[in-house]
């Protein structure tokens, strides 16, 4: 008797795939041998049970054959390993992306200050040498994390003459950002990104650095005058949090400086969209064993109005909650850094089914183990991967 979430599967074939029916087959008509949903709905089952390779997708269809074949077409058998390989070289990587990108704002629903983080992470085994992949440089992926939902809303990836600068704003054309707060490190800093936050209703959190020297300078320069200035005084606002952890104690505090007063003293300041509050990060860590004591000091400008310390404070640490939650996982759990996936668009490609697979078991509320536990789960227990996909289903 087939349980509830397998009729579920029956009934509209895969997780969410009317998201994905706008992606173009690049087979030609005589080649196609399987559907291409076949294909895809094998490789994220797949992906979700641990599978890290093609000839892991044709082993799980393998194993997995007379429960796929309940919902999908198998008429022609499971795909080969070259089957699964040549489509995701060829498959356009920004419609798999715009897709799965289109299928987060359908939903998810962020939560908390709806902060999203966008930050890049670069996959170093997908460079092979240029002869054997075509690519000059290892995969760059730029991705957009809801950091209280704890999962990827769409990702980008840079193209191989550029960088994080122009793939920014293209990640942006995917998201539903109005409400958000977006933060980015330093290389997100530029104005055409805060303008292009700011036009689509969200509002900007950027890390300020050396790239962009003039404003590092003045930023710091009207904290360096905070203590003698009574006018900077009265517009200041200070949060400090302690943490204790790693035989290391940390002393975190945020000065805000909001208002008009404050964005006179910057030169260049109309350069900035909707610049309104500039901020200082001081962090402090003292090793409990050792005595020994590190300080480092970070700067940012942000578009609120006369934002909390607190906030802002949460919100820097929920940036760095990308590296964690999103890149750490990426590469502990699915081992993303040891893939050597390099031919044409398959990297890219095999990334963002990496996304789904991790979204998909993130957004199980009610899961009690780590995200590599519940791949091997899913992988060990049909039950639970059909849960998983049913999770998809009841939330389109």
């Amino acid at each position: 008797m087939k349980n509830k979430h397998n009729d579920q599967i029956n009934k509209q074939s895969v997780p969410a795939m009317h998201f994905f029916m706008s992606i173009t087959d690049p087979r030609i008509e005589r080649s196609k041998a399987h559907p291409l949903s076949t294909i895809l709905m094998i490789a994220i089952c797949a992906v979700i049970s641990g599978a890290e390779s093609f000839v892991d997708m044709e082993d799980f269809g393998n194993a997995k054959k007379k429960w796929l074949g309940s919902f999908l077409d198998l008429s022609n058998g499971v795909p080969s390993h070259d089957t699964f390989g040549r489509v995701f070289s060829l498959i356009d990587p920004k419609q798999f992306q715009e897709s799965f990108a289109s299928w987060m704002r359908a939903c998810v629903s962020l939560s908390g200050d709806k902060v999203v983080a966008i930050d890049g992470k670069t996959n170093r085994r997908t460079f092979g040498g240029k002869a054997k992949t075509g690519l000059t440089k290892a995969l760059h992926v730029v991705s957009a994390f809801a950091t209280a939902n704890g999962v990827s809303l769409g990702q980008v990836v840079t193209e191989q003459k550029s960088n994080e600068i122009t793939a920014i704003p293209e990640l942006l054309k995917l998201l539903d950002i109005s409400g958000c707060l977006i933060t980015t490190d330093a290389m997100g800093c530029q104005s055409d990104i805060a303008a292009d936050i700011v036009g689509r209703k969200g509002a900007y959190l950027l890390a300020v650095k050396g790239n962009q020297g003039l404003l590092y300078r003045d930023i710091k320069a009207c904290f360096a005058r905070l203590s003698d200035d009574p006018a900077l005084q009265g517009v200041h606002a200070s949060n400090t949090t302690e943490n204790s952890g790693h035989g290391r104690l940390e002393k975190r505090i945020c000065d805000v400086l909001s208002g008009a007063s404050v964005i006179d003293q910057l030169r260049h300041k109309n350069n900035w969209h909707s610049l309104h509050t500039i901020v200082r990060v001081t962090a402090t860590r003292t090793n409990k064993k050792t005595g020994e004591i590190t300080e480092a000091t970070r700067y940012y400008i942000c578009s609120l109005t006369n934002p909390s310390a607190e906030r802002i404070q949460r919100a820097v640490r929920e940036h760095w909650g990308v590296e964690n939650g999103l890149h750490w996982t990426l590469d502990m759990a699915m081992r993303e850094d040891d893939s050597r996936i390099r031919t044409d668009h398959a990297p890219a490609n095999m990334s963002v089914l990496r996304h789904i697979a991790l979204n998909l078991v993130r957004m199980d509320k009610t899961r009690k183990i780590g995200v590599k536990a519940s791949l091997k789960k899913a992988g060990w227990d049909t039950r639970y991967l059909e849960r998983l996909l049913g999770i998809a289903l009841s939330v389109v």
